[in-house]
């Protein structure tokens, strides 16, 4: 009996809350790949059976992880004044969330209908709606900033499987880039005149401007038709 006292206590003290935060560990610090009940286990000294207990499989796992990443975006972004503000806020956490936990994006762009989208969808709907956005045309708009949004996950989720998780991820974009930009500037200049000067500033733009211009373009359609 004095053996299984611990065992016991320690499944006790096991939370749904603790599964997902060791699990974001091995997230961000080994990758997608990394993350097995069996590598969860030994991190949270426990057996499988507990984390069974709490958590589906490793599907519903990586869906909760991403809800709580998300969570706190979402929270926070209800500090802004305006419902722009709001939405901008919104809109920059999703993208520092992504670029800090390059999974999400994977996450995100493989299960559309999952809570994470649906605490986003609902977030920045409430925004439209206080932008005075016509109920005619609210959709449209929350489908295009979702569109927006949703496509920076699908493209990091991309970039992420190029290279591990332990490398410098800006001196990998930055060579990376690098080398699109030259094999755009050899393109014929006249099929490719734009493509051509795009390449002079794809190696040193920055994708978070750019993200947020994006946003704000769309922003502006809105102030249009409101």
């Amino acid at each position: 009996m004095k053996n299984k006292i611990p065992t016991e206590r320690r499944t006790n003290a096991l939370s749904k809350a603790r599964i997902v935060e060791a699990a974001i560990e091995i997230l961000d610090r080994e990758g997608e790949d990394a993350l097995t009940f069996r590598a969860l286990a030994a991190r949270l000294s426990t057996g499988s059976g507990a984390i069974y207990w709490h958590v589906a499989d490793k599907n519903d796992l990586l869906a909760t992880a991403t809800d709580h990443v998300i969570a706190r975006v979402t929270t926070n972004a209800v500090r802004g004044s305006t419902p722009q503000e709001v939405i901008r806020t919104m809109a920059l956490g999703v993208f520092d969330a992504i670029h800090a936990h390059p999974w999400v994006g994977g996450q995100l762009s493989r299960n559309p209908w999952q809570y994470a989208v649906v605490r986003l969808l609902e977030g920045v709907g409430g925004q439209v709606q206080a932008l005075g956005v016509p109920e005619h045309a609210q959709f449209n708009a929350v489908t295009a900033l979702m569109s927006f949004i949703l496509g920076l996950a699908g493209q990091y989720a991309a970039g992420a499987r190029l290279f591990p998780p332990d490398m410098d991820r800006a001196a990998f974009r930055k060579t990376f880039l690098e080398t699109v930009a030259a094999r755009w500037s050899r393109l014929d200049p006249t099929e490719h005149p734009f493509v051509r000067q795009l390449s002079k500033v794809l190696p040193e733009h920055d994708d978070r401007e750019q993200f947020l211009a994006g946003i704000d373009l769309i922003l502006a359609g809105m102030e249009s038709i409101r």
